[in-house]
């Protein structure tokens, strides 16, 4: 029978064909009567979860126990768990029940959808009109010094007919030039908007969706979308005619003033409507706990040193050989990859997609690695990769030493093509010190902290690469000099800093100022740090080769 050409049958319960049936087991994924519901949950070779037809969706296997009802949410593993997995693997963890999880993850969306349309869009659009306008502003005024500079020639005759020939062209070029840059800016706003637009989209079906597994899936970009665009104002040229002479038509005819397209940062965030900023503040707790010692196979011949968090459950790790190993947190190895040269790589960090990078001073080159593919992303000349981190715009920043070790600077690198360099100070003085380690990390209000070893502080710059402050260290209890090494920053923007030599971690907020140590955690030469989505801190035990995981705030 051609279905085209036929009615659409009723709903049927796939036990007994009785139409229009109320009830839907989750598990088995079938539709059924009332009547046939007792004979159902009889079979015991399956638990089930007969749920009214309209609550479809609202269970979801376990993927370890497929015959076991997912009816609690593992929050540090950030997964649906039975009974089962809660009792065995995820004990130790903090979990909730998967219906209020999903609930809150509903509530989320929706105020992300508010945000994104009464927040996020119209402050994009308010940008593109401006751009808009200043636009429109560098027309007339080109249209304006156009009409000065015909009147001034014609006022000195065919003699000055090249002249104005030539500062006509000038001027042309720097307008041609201005509203190339303005049009791409604009038009990579436009873009952003219309990717805000798509999302807003997506969340309006997911409020939709019972599928509990696209909706518990759902990561959100608000994060992403509060950065605003840098904002570009133009300098608009001006005409200053003079007398002149005929011998001196090209020096005094007259010019157009020097003009620049200046870069000023938007307020890097939006507030969300409604948000209680003092509630999300994240305090200190008095007594911080190591909540994990993670053993690794690190030893005296290869001490460990670098740690990066992959996910709330896996980090990856670097020491003295040629091999970087990922760990879960029960200290089982996961997976190892050797770097592509042979030597040991100085630092390593992980994008915003999961991927590793590290970087390989002798081969001069900046390498990611997917599964257990490695590719090299950046070939230098010149210059030796040190120390790198991701970007939350997922950048790559880079601490490089010149071939001679004499020269030190930091490299912001988007889709591996070079953007941005940071070297000196506003008297043209070296901002780094010329050798050794310099581990770097983007701040949450993107400024870049470096931890300089060799210099015995933490150099932090804006995102333009000013200089906002130096912190040496606090001499309070201290064995030795200052010399930091790894760096990590918090969700609260603060920093913190490994006190190598001293046993210790310094905590200091984001203008710099000391808040607190970290010291009598058995930590024998902390290296590496890093901090999880959660703000728990991951430190790199040099002295005793395992990883430290701390709660320190709450």
């Amino acid at each position: 029978m051609d279905p085209r050409r036929s009615a659409q049958d009723v709903l049927r319960c796939q036990l007994c064909d009785t139409p229009v049936p109320p009830l839907y087991c989750g598990i088995c994924h079938i539709h059924i009567c009332k009547a046939c519901v007792g004979d159902h949950l009889l079979d015991e070779s399956s638990e089930h979860k007969v749920v009214p037809f309209d609550k479809r969706g609202l269970t979801t296997k376990c993927q370890k126990h497929s015959t076991k009802v997912c009816e609690l949410y593992c929050e540090e593993c950030d997964m649906s768990i039975c009974a089962t997995c809660a009792s065995s693997e995820h004990k130790s963890h903090e979990f909730i029940d998967i219906l209020k999880y999903f609930e809150d993850k509903k509530d989320s969306i929706q105020k992300d959808l508010q945000e994104l349309k009464k927040s996020i869009n119209p402050k994009y659009q308010e940008i593109v009109s401006h751009i808009s306008v200043q636009i429109a502003d560098l027309n007339k005024n080109s249209q304006k010094l156009t009409s000065a500079i015909n009147k001034h020639g014609e006022d000195l005759h065919r003699e000055v007919d090249i002249v104005i020939k030539d500062i006509k062209s000038n001027l042309e070029e720097i307008d041609s030039k201005q509203s190339a840059v303005l049009n791409k800016h604009e038009n990579e706003i436009k873009f952003t908007i219309s990717e805000i637009v798509q999302c807003t989209t997506d969340l309006e079906k997911l409020l939709n969706s019972n599928d509990i597994n696209l909706v518990t899936a759902y990561k959100s970009r608000n994060t992403e979308f509060r950065k605003l665009p840098l904002k570009l104002k133009v300098s608009l040229p001006s005409f200053t005619p003079q007398k002149i002479s005929t011998e001196q038509l090209y020096e005094q005819f007259g010019s157009l003033s020097s003009t620049s397209l200046n870069i000023e940062a938007h307020d890097n965030t939006i507030d969300s409507p409604g948000a209680d900023t003092s509630a999300s503040y994240k305090t200190l707790i008095d007594e911080p706990q190591i909540v994990k010692d993670i053993k690794t196979e690190y030893g005296k011949q290869n001490p460990l040193r670098d740690v990066s968090c992959l996910s709330g459950e896996y980090i990856w790790t670097s020491g003295f050989d040629n091999i970087m190993k990922l760990y879960n947190l029960q200290g089982e190895l996961v997976k190892s990859v050797k770097t592509k040269s042979g030597d040991h790589p100085r630092d390593i960090a992980v994008t915003k997609k999961g991927d590793l990078v590290y970087t390989d001073y002798v081969d001069k080159s900046i390498n990611m690695v997917k599964n257990t593919e490695i590719q090299t992303l950046i070939k230098l000349q010149g210059w030796k990769p040190r120390n790198i981190c991701c970007t939350s715009s997922d950048d790559l920043l880079v601490v490089m030493n010149s071939n001679g070790n004499n020269k030190t600077k930091v490299v912001r690198y988007s889709d591996s093509k070079e953007k941005q360099t940071i070297e000196f100070n506003d008297k043209g003085q070296p901002l780094y010190s010329s050798r050794d380690i310099k581990y770097i990390k983007e701040n949450m209000n993107l400024d870049i902290c470096v931890a300089d070893w060799a210099a015995r502080g933490v150099v932090v710059v804006n995102q333009a690469g000013k200089l906002r402050f130096t912190y040496t260290g606090t001499r309070s209890g201290s064995k030795t000099s200052f010399k930091p090494r790894g760096i990590a920053t918090d969700s609260q923007s603060r920093i913190l800093v490994a006190d190598w030599d001293n046993h210790r971690i310094h905590i200091i907020d984001k203008d710099g100022q000391f808040i607190r140590f970290f010291d009598n955690y058995d930590l024998q030469n902390p290296w590496g740090l890093c901090v999880d989505a959660r703000d728990d801190l991951f430190v790199a035990d040099n002295g005793g080769n395992e990883i430290k995981k701390i709660q320190y705030c709450k």
